[in-house]
């Protein structure tokens, strides 16, 4: 059985790699969870099947880049995540209950936005962070809290990674960083930002103390810390439980 269940366990890992290679509709990447779960059935029984998922901890995260995708073009309504909530609907029909949901992050302090905003100096673009702000505090989390409440025996948490890496930024030497603008992985523009990181980009010399790691995404130091936050951190973090307290259930 053990061997059985690392085969299961490296077909889930090749099945993930697809969500990688290209930009994938919420649709497709369903349909992509849908087949492995299928594999997997195929290979230990619908049993254990729904044993394995009933423990398992599913996280749903838009990067920055996805929503700017997105709702990049909407600067005055809230956008709304109907989509986000439909998938995550699938999700628990499909016999996952343990989901994690993240915020979008401040997406008014990743290097691309900075680079687009280079009057701001060093300063986050506010009217970006409001943005993502608005989606998380006016929609996702209400879903989250909305699906918890009508969803029979789920389990969903909120997962704060806006405030989280926001504090990240503005106490940048506190948590050890030396950089908290731009790109350690820099390509072009002021603050290495303007394409994400390609084979001709300079790397930092120490990418711990970066906070961002290229255009768009938080760099390894960064995500440890935001990781060992929603751990064991308290509603501030993640909300109605940590990730610690989700295991545990």
């Amino acid at each position: 059985m053990a061997s059985t269940m690392r085969l299961v366990e490296e077909e889930f890992l090749i099945a993930l790699d697809f969500f990688f290679v290209g930009r994938l509709s919420m649709d497709t990447q369903l349909d992509y969870f849908a087949h492995t779960r299928q594999d997997i059935i195929s290979s230990i029984g619908a049993l254990a099947t729904s044993k394995l998922l009933a423990k398992s901890i599913f996280v749903v995260n838009m990067g920055a880049n996805d929503f700017l995708n997105n709702y990049g073009t909407q600067t005055t309504s809230t956008p709304r995540p109907e989509t986000f909530g439909h998938a995550l609907i699938s999700l628990y029909r499909a016999q996952l209950t343990k989901i994690l949901v993240a915020s979008v992050g401040p997406l008014g302090c990743i290097p691309y936005k900075r680079e687009q905003y280079p009057s701001a100096g060093h300063d986050c673009i506010a009217s970006q962070n409001h943005l993502a702000s608005l989606f998380n505090t006016a929609s996702l989390k209400p879903l989250v809290t909305e699906l918890n409440a009508n969803l029979e025996g789920s389990e969903f948490v909120y997962a704060d990674v806006y405030n989280i890496l926001l504090d990240i930024i503005e106490n940048f030497k506190s948590y050890g960083f030396v950089n908290f603008y731009s790109a350690c992985c820099h390509s072009p523009g002021r603050f290495g930002g303007l394409v994400g990181c390609v084979p001709e980009s300079e790397i930092c010399p120490n990418r711990s103390k970066f906070v961002f790691w290229d255009a768009y995404h938080p760099s390894e130091a960064s995500n440890l810390i935001i990781a060992k936050r929603l751990m064991d951190g308290d509603l501030n973090d993640i909300s109605p439980q940590n990730i610690r307290k989700l295991v545990q259930g």
